[in-house]
Formats: C-alpha cells, structure tokens, sequence
C-alpha cells in the first residue's frame, strides 16, 4: 500500500467541508489561491463524488456575489472559498448585502498563521475581525496541527461542532435574522495531502429553509367571515393552525379602526397581498416585493400617497420587507402622526421614525373592513394604471377591399413595430415575457425605478440587492440565482435588468469556466451611455452641466457586443419593441447579452 501524503490542513479542510456537506450546504463558490488549496482540492473532490456544485470564479467579489445568488434564491447559505490578503476583503460588498437583506452566506477565509500576522509576511492582514460588523457569527479557528487518519480526532470533532454552528449561525438562529458567517482558517505548510479516505458523501438531502414557491397554486379567496381573527406571522403563511405558542411571538391583534395601507418594500412577498386582503386594505406594493399582484394592489402608488386625501389621511402603516425605491414611501414612514409596524423580516430592523413597532406576528381583528377606504384607493389606482401593451392591428382596415383604408392600417401598423422603444416600453416587455417557472433580477439602475411606476400586478418571483441597493455584484447574484433555480434542470430563464453602468461594473462576473453548466440567463441592460438616474437627482439642477458629465453621468463607449464575444456569450441589439419580444421569448439555452439603446 502507497504510503499516504498526508497534511493537518488538509485534513482540516475535509472534516470542515464535508460536515457543512452533511448538514445540507449543497454549493461552493471558490476563488483560486495558494493558502487555500486545501479546501479547494477537498471542495473538487466533493464535487467529483457528486456531493456539492462547485463553482470557481478567478475574481472573489463575483465570487461572493454569486454565492449570495444562490442563498437568495434557495435560502441556504453557499460556501465562498479563497485565499489570504485582499481576496477576503473583496468578499465584503457581498457581505455586507447579505447582512442587510438577510440572506445566509459563509465565508471561509484561509488565512496564515498568527505568528506571520503583524509582521510584514507577504499577502497577510488581520483578516479576523474584518467583517465583525456584519456577522452572525465569525471565528478565528486553530491551526491544525495534526494529521487525522481516522476522522474521529479531537480536531475534526471540533470543527464538525464548528461547521454545525456556522449553518445554524447563517440560518438566523438566535439572531432572527438570516445572514453571513465568517470563518477564518489560519493554515501551515504542508498545504497539500492526500484527501482522507475517510471524507463521506451527503448522508441526507439538504434542509432548505422554507421559501416561496412560485408555482404553488394562488391563495383561495377568503370571506371576511374567515379572515376575522386570522393570523399573518411574517415569512410563517396564513391560519390559525401558525398561532405560535411562546409567550413572546405572540400576534400583536390589529383593530379595524385606523386607516391602514400595507406596504410591501424589497423582499416582502406573497404574504403582504394575503395580508392586504385579509385586512382589507390597499397594498403598496414595490415591483421587487414578489407581492406585486392582487385585488388590493395599487397602481401609481407614488402619487397618490403624495394624494392629501389619500397618502394624506393614512394612520397606519404595515411594513413587511425593506422600502427603498420611493421618496413618497419614506414621507410616510417617517411621519410622526402616522403609527408604523413592521413585521421582522430577513433584514435589518425597519425604524424610520425612531418609533416603529416591530413585530413578529399579526393578528387582524374581528369586524367589517372599511370599505369606503379601501374603495377610494383603488378608484384612485385604475385611473392611475398604465396600459403599455402595443395597440392591436386594426383587423377589418388591414382586410378593407378599399385601398385608403387598408393603406392606412399597414402604414399604422408599420409604424407600431418600427418605434424606438423607450424605458417604460422597455421594463413593460421583459415584465411580459416572464412568468412563474422564471426568475427576474433587477439591477439597482434608473430601470427598476421606471419599472416601480408603470408595471402592473403579476405573481412572478422577483430578485434585487435592495439591501444597500448598490449596482455591484447585479450579474454575479443572478447567475448565483440562474444556477439555484435551474437545478435538476427545472425549468424557467433568470432575466437580469439594468443599466449600462451596472452591467460595466460586474462585467468581470460574464466569465464562467468551459467545464461548468451554462445557466439560461438573459442580461438585458439598457445601455443609454452613462448614468442617467443622476439626471433626476436634484444635482443635475446646480451642477454644471461639464462637471455633472464627467464626475456622476461617467459617458462611456464601450462596444458591448464585443464584451459578449470576449466571455462567450450571445448578443442581440434590439431597436423595436417587436424586435425585443422576439428576442426575449425565443428559445434560449446559455447566456444571452440583449443590448437595448436609449435615449439620455
């Protein structure tokens, strides 16, 4: 028998990695390093035993990124692989997403050895701690120091309790809140050995942590008879039977008096249009909430919260998920006459006002919605509804037997399909082209905020790092999402919209690796030179106009359809809303660069 090579890190590696394995954590997203080569050549040997995904991005900010996609979209957290020095500090954009919209993500960090910290060794900085404000958990492990043939020494016992912890860390356990963990492995020479014969496969399937499914059927309706007295316990589903029974989750009961909207920010979900409906009340609904649909939902809802006799008389708000596209929004947040309750989510606490009640679960009273209330808000919301659809061909002129007639219904008809498309037309195609089975990705560019305002109700799971709703790591999250929720090849395309500045900025996260799955993916970014979302800011009225171009619009040049060539994907350049439909529903397999030109 060969003599076995053994190493205490890599040793370490394997009982770290495949108790993570076991308890559930199915991806892993590397980034190459020296000091990490232990966890990676464990990490592929796992992969080659068919017990995780792995996924190696050479840049550690898509890499985080794109981990953070997969916990969004399957609410377990991804592991994120790399080495020493400023790859784990490119890892802190995501973390910090993660914490602030809740997602769950753990950070392993290879590190060097404390005697080498502090003391000029090469790619070495104090990188425990470098995330403290942000975690749920973070540990600064031992060296491991001894080989372990067995896997049953005190090392791999320890990091076995390690491992379980760090899971239940990012699931929210004793925090409420989903979020990163950070785990940082200082390691010695030898960094290589030979894989432990003992390194198991998955013993279970994993345990995903309950989340949205978007082809359940709709909620039935329900009479007022039966929503008196039922409960809404956030991210918990509707009924009796979720009536928790600690003396501290109790629901806090909502009387019918007050004037009440619910208003759905990034994340909320379905559960607010329940709420809504339940209650009787208007639903506010943001177009990155998923619970942008329902009888209750309001269209136009910015000017008619700025309404006096609307957004002016309310007395109570319901916050579920994290409000951030609207200025209206926030003026009613922070209005001391109005009482805010939000209901803990997988973010950060909502406390506008500095008085905010936050809540785990409501109960909505006994009694009679007041209807009159609830009438004048959608009264007001369908004359406020945008119809973007194309007008339909006018069949009897195009068949007219009298040449003016029909003459004039193809010029009609000819000039419907050769318009330019604009934003609003824009958002309106890739909002119809998407359904259920789909997954859609808004960037933080002007689109999303085009889209909040015009888009109508559909139930169809939306995505968006809203968290600190930055325009980095926007093609990473989605292709972490494509990959998620393409498994077992499950059906459906993630689309990602944003702007051309956004899409620069991650530019680097189009590169996948020729051995890896292609996701079905569609970018569409609307490339309008620059960023124009600043022309709406009230700087472009002081600014001078040379200055606001060169330090916030950022002109820029670049020949899009040569960065698809250079990563390997496909690109279209569409003018026309017939062009666009075309290109967004026609069977796609990979990944798709769709370039729509715009205006400034």
């Amino acid at each position: 028998m060969a003599e076995r090579h053994a190493s205490p890190a890599t040793d370490a590696a394997a009982a770290l990695l495949g108790a993570l394995v076991d308890l559930g954590i199915r991806h892993i997203v590397l980034s190459p390093g020296s000091r990490s080569q232990a966890l990676a050549l464990v990490a592929a040997e796992l992969e080659t035993r068919g017990a995780v995904r792995l996924h190696v991005r050479i840049d550690e900010r898509v890499a985080g990124f794109t981990a953070l996609g997969i916990g969004r979209e399957t609410r377990m957290p991804a592991v994120v692989v790399c080495t020493s020095g400023t790859a784990a500090a490119n890892l802190l954009p995501a973390a910090l997403e993660a914490h602030h919209a809740g997602v769950p993500l753990l950070l392993l960090t290879a590190d060097r050895p404390p005697e080498l910290r502090g003391v000029g060794a090469n790619q070495t900085t104090r990188q425990p701690g470098m995330f403290t404000p942000s975690t749920r958990l973070e540990a600064d492990l031992p060296v491991p120091e001894a080989t372990d043939p067995e896997g049953d020494g005190e090392q791999s016992l320890m990091l076995r309790q390690v491992a379980a912890d760090a899971v239940e860390a990012a699931l929210g356990a004793g925090t409420r809140a989903p979020g990163p963990v950070h785990l940082n492995l200082p390691l010695r020479e030898p960094l290589g050995g030979d894989i432990p014969a003992w390194l198991g496969v998955p013993t279970a399937e994993p345990t995903v942590a309950a989340d949205v499914d978007p082809d359940a059927a709709p909620i039935e309706e329900t009479t007022e008879e039966e929503a008196s007295g039922a409960l809404y316990q956030g991210g918990g589903g509707i009924g009796e039977a979720d009536l928790p029974t600690a003396p501290d989750a109790l629901p806090y009961v909502l009387v019918r008096g007050p004037r009440t909207v619910v208003i759905a920010g990034a994340d909320a979900g379905p559960d607010a249009e329940t709420l809504a409906h339940l209650g009787g009340w208007p639903l506010i609904a943001e177009i990155v909430s998923g619970a942008r649909f329902g009888r209750n939902l309001v269209h136009g809802y910015r000017a008619l919260l700025a309404d006096p006799q609307l957004g002016g008389r309310v007395e109570r708000a319901i916050v579920l998920g994290h409000p951030t596209l609207s200025r209206e929004s926030t003026v009613l947040l922070t209005a001391p006459e109005v009482e805010v309750l939000a209901v803990r989510g997988p973010g950060e606490p909502l406390n506008l006002n500095g008085a905010t009640t936050a809540i785990d679960a409501i109960a909505v009273g006994p009694g009679e919605a007041d209807r009159e209330w609830l009438g004048a808000w959608l009264q007001a919301s369908r004359a406020a509804s945008v119809d973007l659809s194309p007008p339909a061909p006018d069949a009897d002129a195009l068949a007219s037997a009298v040449p003016a007639e029909r003459l004039g219904a193809i010029k009609t008809e000819l000039a419907a399909i050769r318009a330019p498309l604009d934003r609003a037309a824009l958002v309106d195609a890739v909002w119809r082209a998407t359904w259920p089975h789909d997954r859609l990705m808004f960037g933080s560019s002007r689109l999303v905020r085009v889209a909040d305002a015009v888009l109508g109700g559909k139930k169809v799971p939306v995505h968006s790092n809203r968290g600190l709703a930055g325009i980095d790591g926007t093609i990473a999250t989605a292709t972490g999402i494509a990959l998620a929720s393409q498994t077992d090849d499950r059906p459906g395309i993630t689309r990602v919209l944003l702007g051309d500045l956004a899409l620069l900025h991650d530019v680097g996260a189009m590169l996948l690796p020729p051995a890896e799955d292609e996701p079905r993916i569609q970018v569409i970014v609307g490339n309008d030179g620059g960023g124009t979302i600043f022309d709406g800011l009230e700087v472009a009225a002081v600014a001078p106009a040379a200055a606001m171009d060169r330090v916030l619009y950022t002109p820029h040049t670049t020949r899009l359809e040569h960065l698809a060539l250079a990563y390997g994907w496909e690109y279209t350049r569409v003018t026309t809303r017939a062009a666009l439909d075309q290109a967004l529903t026609a069977p796609a397999g990979g990944r798709q660069l769709i370039e729509v030109p715009l205006p400034r």
